[in-house]
This record gives structure tokens, sequence and C-alpha cells, in this order.
């Protein structure tokens, strides 16, 4: 039996100060359950955030890393930098990173390796475009990703990733895939990963989905079958909405 994850992306939001006063009152609200939880906060926030949440189940996790040890990468943060903070997770590949700052899936798959050789847990995220989509793509684009993001990548490795279908249309627009879209999707990347895995791998696999999640269509979307989760956006950004998705 798979336990549900939620994890909320900040993006680029919030000061330090905010991040704290944010982690103040969504600790008053936040309740121990079956239900994982995770904040993916921008980089300068994650000390504070470490602090903030010690003591509590509320994991921590950061939006990006590079997949080099060190070296002259100005601008960059490397995963022995995450590790030393304590961080639990790292969103890899997301839809932003590709399209503004062109990640690929060769990028995408050593940041994963690196990620594993730190002990920190990727999340994972696939998605096609609304063009793909209108042109019946969407399951091509998403099972070459699934392919190419997880080549050599060990059985061990991926059962215990997490991987956010993530509908690049849907991020940020107001717009959701249905929950029937949604879970179809997510069935789908759960199938791929039986053809390069097994079943035994698969069921392991945390699948969420992201995409302007919001406490208004949580319940539904994380009772469908084939969803384990959702990396959730803007809604993570008031403690209070957060609670309600993490609630659902």
């Amino acid at each position: 039996m798979r336990t549900p994850f939620i994890a909320g992306n900040w993006k680029m939001f919030k000061t330090t100060k905010e991040a704290v006063e944010f982690a103040s009152v969504f600790r008053t609200l936040y309740k121990d359950t079956d239900v994982k939880t995770a904040i993916c906060a921008p980089f300068t926030q994650l000390a504070a955030l470490k602090e903030a949440f010690s003591g509590s189940s509320i994991k921590l996790g950061a939006q990006n890393m590079h997949f080099e040890e060190k070296g002259a990468y100005t601008g960059e943060i490397s995963a022995d930098m995450l590790d030393e903070i304590g961080v639990d997770y790292c969103i890899i590949g997301h839809s932003e990173r590709r399209q503004y700052f062109c990640e690929t899936d060769e990028t995408v798959n050593k940041k994963l390796h690196k990620c594993f050789e730190h002990n920190i847990t990727p999340i994972l995220c696939v998605g096609e475009t609304l063009e793909q989509r209108d042109d019946g793509l969407a399951e091509v684009v998403v099972r070459i990703q699934m392919r190419e993001d997880l080549k050599t990548l060990t059985a061990e490795q991926v059962k215990k990733l997490v991987i956010a279908y993530e509908p690049i249309w849907a991020i940020g627009t107001g717009r959701t895939a249905t929950p029937q879209q949604a879970n179809e999707m997510c069935g789908l990347i759960r199938s791929s990963i039986v053809e390069l895995y097994g079943d035994e791998v698969s069921e392991e696999v945390l699948i969420q989905y992201g995409g302007s999640v919001k406490p208004s269509n949580a319940t539904e979307l994380m009772n469908m079958e084939e969803i384990d989760g959702a990396l959730v956006g803007g809604a993570s950004l008031k403690p209070e909405d957060f609670i309600q998705i993490i609630d659902f």
C-alpha cells in the first residue's frame, strides 16, 4: 500500500522571513496523518525551514540542483550543499526548468543519479504541452521522457522515486486536467515503469499529479486509483489552503 505524498512547490516566492512565518502557522494547523508532506522552497529558505520544521514529520525539498559535485558553475547548487542542510527531496526536471532554463532529458538523468548518490529523493516531473496533447502525442511524449530520464537507474533506485505528472498546459494557468485525464496519464507512467523495470518496482513508485491543484479539486483528484499524491504550486503558499489539500 503506497502512502499518499503531497508536496508544495513554492517556486520563486517568499522571503526567508515570510517562509518562517508560514512554517509557524502551518505547524499549528498540521496534524500527523497518513499523508506524507513536504515543502519545496527556494534555496535561500531551506536552512531556516529545516530549523522551523524540526521535530515534526514535515519534510523539506529543494527545487533544483546541479549534477556535478562541485566546480566553476556560477549560480548553481550542488547535492552536497543540499545534503548538508538536511534536504529530503529535490524536484528534478520541472517543466519550467525544461522550458526556461534549457533542461533536457540528459541533464535530468544526470541529476537523478546525483540525488541518489546523496540519498536525496528526487521528485521527477514529466508531462506534455497543450500542442502535444492536441496532436495526440501526450502518451508518446511522456513515455519518451520516462525512458530517457530513468536511463541506467537501478530497480532499487526507481522504487524510491517520486514521479509527478504535470501537464504543462495546466501549470499556473488555472486549468486542471480532469481527474480522469490525470488518472489515465498517471496510469500510463506506471505502465511505463512496468515495461522498464517490472511489476514489483512499479508498485513501489509514488506518482503525483501536479497542475493547478487546489482545495476545491484535491479530493476528487486524490481519490483516483492511479494518483498517489500531488505536487502543489500556488495553493501551497497559504498554510490554510495547503492544509485543506493535505486533509483531502
